[in-house]
């Protein structure tokens, strides 16, 4: 039996009144690659901390065994913005430089006659250097630098690099650096919040390996499903307070979910009919007893009603709260986009790309892909504005009306609030944009705030619901899936697949492109290629 790392038992937390989890367990092995999934606002990250140490809960039990070192990775890394990429990385062990003080005073006393002619002090100067070099040996001292410059090297970060000021990296780019101070530690259990988010599909590879090598145990909180699937053992799914751990990957996850509510929902409709025979056959001993005042009938129905009282009761199956997203598009134009010989150059003279020629017909579901850098959102940016074309000619089907997606929400005002926002939109009443924004999951006391004050998450689902009031027939989606948790995403999903229309979907999302789209257009060297099928055929098509 695998060695038990961590055991929650009956653990419980409340953050101000609200109750965030209420007696979860959840016990951690070692080597287990865990995925915790769940809604955005579950509590994923608050569960990483108490795993962490860094928060208690109020009640319950805990368990770690004895001397489990634990790394976390969080969403928000803090790193010396003046340091270089490599210097940053080499501060992942600060021990290292306290004992390297230490032996360099320790060796000076060596050198000083006044140690090393008595025979006794130098022996214990010596003793203690010894101790303190088999420290700095067990911490990896000597192999402190080239451990740090393989790890980079692996996850991005080449020799050209490395002088390279932290102060220029990505958001994505400073979590795996972050990454790869926490691996150089070599902790028994790393807690990984979200390390995929905002990095390219190249960069997900590189992060996979390096998670899959990874001697410890490994616990992640991600929304990419294809991330999941290539380096999970067991999924972990946090909702509505309760923790239920599922072997195997994301798909089988998914797969062995649906059975259990399937039976799940199959044992509740049985208690259901034979709740309801119960409670018929106490009614008729109540009627039975007020007719004839019979004491036996009596005792009958106060049986069945301990009966009742006794059940362990099933719960009914829910979906739980999800993004009421709905877009039906319409039939327009045969031929969407055209794109003749279009080029773009840059304000410092650097082409983009040049003459790039595409066509998508009504209906097409396609995904555009490459490297970051290369111009896809610039390129989407110009499909929105064809009349401002460098080059070329962009032709937009007659009968199409263009609902487009920004990656980093431009298209909203952060000073409005969501009501203004969502009333300026479409002519709706206070009452009915209420009631519209409730179903994109937005809490009452949200709705009059401004949308400067959301998450991520939330002004993603703003962006989704404004569309939805737009009625487009041509999407132009710029990584819709940043920042929406799984159940959102399947949402989205679900309702391309049901939209008349056509889309052209900007995603890192692997697992949303196999779901989505039929053909896949890579921007690479300034010109298309262009692979018939989903993500996976494009990787076969590309090996």
């Amino acid at each position: 039996m695998a060695e038990v790392l961590i055991n929650l038992d009956d653990i419980s937390i409340n953050f101000s009144g609200r109750e965030i989890f209420s007696g979860l367990s959840w016990e951690i092995q070692n080597q287990q690659r865990v995925g915790l999934v769940g809604p955005n606002g579950a509590g994923k990250s608050t569960l990483m901390r108490i795993v962490a140490g860094e928060l208690i809960p109020d009640d319950g039990n805990m368990f770690r065994v004895s001397g489990l070192t634990i790394g976390r990775l969080d969403q928000e890394p803090v790193l010396d913005s003046e340091h270089t990429i490599l210097a940053e990385a080499l501060t992942a062990v600060p021990e290292l430089q306290v004992i390297e003080a230490q032996l360099k005073q320790l060796e000076g006393r060596m050198g000083d006659p006044a140690v090393y002619e008595n025979p006794d002090q130098l022996e214990a100067v010596m003793g203690q250097h010894g101790r303190l070099l088999d420290t700095y040996e067990n911490l990896g001292g000597s192999r402190l630098d080239s451990t740090v410059k393989s790890i980079l090297t692996r996850l991005g970060f080449p020799q050209d690099r490395w002088q390279n000021p932290v102060r220029n990296l990505s958001g994505g780019e400073k979590k795996l650096l972050l990454l790869a101070k926490l691996i150089v530690r070599r902790p028994r259990l790393l807690l990984l919040d979200e390390p995929d988010n905002h990095l390219d599909v190249p960069a997900k590879e590189r992060l996979e390996k390096v998670i899959n090598s990874y001697p410890g145990c490994v616990v992640i909180i991600s929304h990419d499903r294809y991330l999941l699937d290539e380096i999970t053992s067991h999924i972990a799914e946090l909702e509505n307070g309760r923790l239920t751990l599922y072997p195997g990957n994301y798909t089988a996850y998914t797969t062995e979910r649906e059975l259990r509510r399937l039976r799940q929902q199959q044992l509740y409709e049985a208690q259901q009919k034979e709740i309801a025979r119960i409670e018929a056959a106490i009614a008729r001993f109540e009627l039975w007893a007020s007719i004839v005042v019979d004491e036996r009938h009596i005792r009958q129905a106060r049986s069945r009603q301990k009966m009742l009282e006794r059940m362990d009761k099933i719960e009914k199956v829910t979906d739980g709260r999800r993004m009421g997203l709905e877009m039906s598009g319409w039939r327009g134009s045969n031929k969407a986009l055209e794109l003749d010989d279009v080029g773009k150059m840059l304000p410092n003279g650097r082409i983009l790309w040049d003459s790039l020629d595409l066509t998508l017909w009504h209906g097409e579901r396609v995904g555009l892909v490459g490297d970051n850098g290369v111009g896809k959102s610039l390129l989407l940016k110009q499909l929105h504005r064809p009349e401002e074309v460098d080059q070329g000619q962009i032709k937009i089907g007659p009968s199409c009306k263009i609902g487009y997606y920004t990656q980093e929400h431009e298209s909203l005002d952060y000073s409005k609030t969501l009501l203004e926002t969502v009333r300026h939109a479409a002519p709706l009443s206070e009452s009915v944009a209420v009631a519209f924004l409730n179903k994109f999951l937005y809490r009452y006391d949200q709705i009059r705030d401004k949308i400067g004050n959301l998450s991520g998450g939330e002004r993603s689902r703003l962006q989704f619901a404004l569309l939805m009031l737009q009625n487009p027939n041509f999407l132009l989606l710029d990584e819709p899936t940043n920042n929406l948790d799984i159940t959102s995403i399947e949402v989205l999903e679900q309702v391309l697949d049901e939209f008349e229309g056509t889309v052209l979907v900007i995603s890192h999302d692997r697992y949303f492109l196999d779901k989505v789209v039929d053909r896949i257009v890579e921007l690479k060297d300034g010109r298309f290629v262009e692979f018939l099928g989903g993500y996976t055929d494009y990787l076969l098509g590309d090996g």
